[in-house]
């Protein structure tokens, strides 16, 4: 059978390469599951949860946006921070919703700025709450 090449790459490292039957990304406006032999596509990402599917075995990411490239059978995605679910620092984003809800807003561009950390904060605590869900 065949399958997919998913390689992960943040502006430090490749963080993921692997071999997957199956993979799971959140785009800006809700998830898409990717399999072999699908058609070519690109995609603006959005916060969220990458699962790659190998052997039946789940692994889950925490994505902070970003692009993401299908070509052949290789999905290619480029994120500015890409997170083990395992290792999702549930305080921290606890903490960074309860900031950005308190944020003063006088401009657009405040707004614009507390929509986003609003938006990844909810993505890092679902992310983590599937996680904690899956190993329970």
């Amino acid at each position: 059978m065949a399958q997919l090449t998913c390689i992960v790459v943040t502006p430090e490292a490749t963080a993921v390469e692997t071999k997957a039957d199956f993979v799971v990304l959140p785009l800006y406006d809700g998830e898409i599951g990717i399999a072999p032999g699908r058609a070519p596509l690109m995609g603006r990402l959005g916060f969220g949860e990458l699962r790659i599917k190998v052997a039946g075995l789940v692994t889950r990411y925490y994505l902070d946006g970003g692009f993401v490239q299908v070509s052949g059978n290789i999905v290619s995605v480029l994120t500015n921070r890409a997170v083990p679910a395992a290792e999702m620092d549930v305080a921290a984003a606890t903490q960074q919703w309860q900031d950005a809800r308190q944020m003063p807003i006088l401009t657009s561009e405040q707004e614009a700025i507390r929509d986003r950390l609003l938006a990844q904060a909810r993505g890092q605590l679902q992310v983590a709450r599937r996680a904690k869900s899956a190993r329970t």
